[in-house]
């Protein structure tokens, strides 16, 4: 936390936009202030939100603290590193990068440029895995995959909620693999999480008819809408997470095929889609003898974001 000293100073936007730091005393509220007023005219999303958070980071405070101490100073040198926060955001650095965390299901977890930043919309995930599961099931000792971990959020959220389930969560990124390992840690998960680097299913190949369930949050946007996407997401996420294909479902044909292979009977497979690719999802489910019980959830704006079926048994 940076602390006050006689030698303070302020952050503001020249003639150019580029931030620079003037001789005079600097506290909360001015710097809350000037980060706002450049992120402001920089047309960062949410603006006053990324200003509070990048200053409670900075500060290592809450958002209480921040208001209910407007005139606490900070010294010329926090101020400086501080100014460098705000310019980085306001040039397109995602907040969660700079802060390094984001809250996943009521949980934080580190993040890195490395992994995709968790979505609220992804935790529709864990509600249709809670909600299809069932209570008299949380308890049990469940195996479950994760396909294409990134932070290893969905993972941990799982652990979290099945208490004695045990969890294959693999990925492609090695680097991505040692952010989910260190959040697994983080949330004393690292015994039930077990992490892999692999494509797909390639690590369970001899592994038939052993998970309860399948998890994925696979990349599902198509090449040509890249131009599409935010500059903080475009910019600065990792693409392998990211794109997939022209249309952007290219993958979930083999994720599904063997997923078959893979879950018991009655076991379940919950997969985040994107918008716009249900048509092209659910056939590869509903035109197929190894799955019945199919099931979509909408997200909060109310595009279908999560489907779900379940493995069926066996014709007698």
């Amino acid at each position: 936390m940076a602390m006050p000293n006689e030698n303070r100073a302020t952050v503001s936007g020249g003639a150019s936009g580029a931030m620079r730091v003037e001789s005079a005393a600097v506290n909360v509220r001015s710097a809350l202030r000037d980060a706002m007023a450049r992120m402001s005219s920089a047309g960062v999303p949410s603006h006053a939100l990324a200003a509070e958070l990048l200053l409670m980071h900075f500060l290592d405070c809450d958002r209480t603290w921040l208001y209910a101490h407007p005139e606490a100073p900070l010294d010329a040198e926090g101020a400086r590193r501080f100014s460098e926060l705000v310019m980085q955001r306001a040039a397109g650095t995602p907040t969660q990068y700079l802060t390094g965390k984001q809250e996943f299901w009521g949980l934080e977890f580190e993040v890195t440029p490395a992994v995709l930043i968790p979505r609220p919309e992804t935790e529709h995930i864990i509600e249709v895995a809670v909600e299809r599961l069932g209570k008299e099931r949380a308890n049990a000792s469940l195996r479950i995959a994760d396909v294409g971990t990134g932070s290893g959020c969905i993972a941990v959220a799982l652990a979290h909620e099945f208490p004695h389930a045990e969890i294959c969560a693999t990925d492609i990124s090695t680097d991505a693999l040692a952010v989910a390992v260190r959040n697994a840690a983080r949330h004393n998960m690292a015994e039930r999480v077990h992490f892999l680097e692999c494509n797909l299913f390639d690590a369970f190949a001899s592994e038939r008819g052993t998970f309860d369930m399948i998890v994925s949050n696979p990349p599902y946007v198509a090449r040509n809408e890249e131009a599409q996407l935010p500059r903080e997401v475009r910019e600065h996420e990792p693409h392998g997470a990211l794109f997939c294909g022209a249309t952007g479902t290219e993958i979930y044909a083999p994720l599904v095929s063997q997923a078959a292979e893979l879950l018991r009977s009655g076991g379940l497979l919950v997969l985040e889609i994107g918008h716009g690719a249900l048509d092209r999802v659910r056939p590869l489910l509903d035109e197929s003898p190894a799955w019945n019980n199919v099931s979509v959830a909408k997200d909060l704006a109310g595009i279908p974001r999560i489907i779900s079926a379940e493995r069926a048994y066996p014709a007698q």
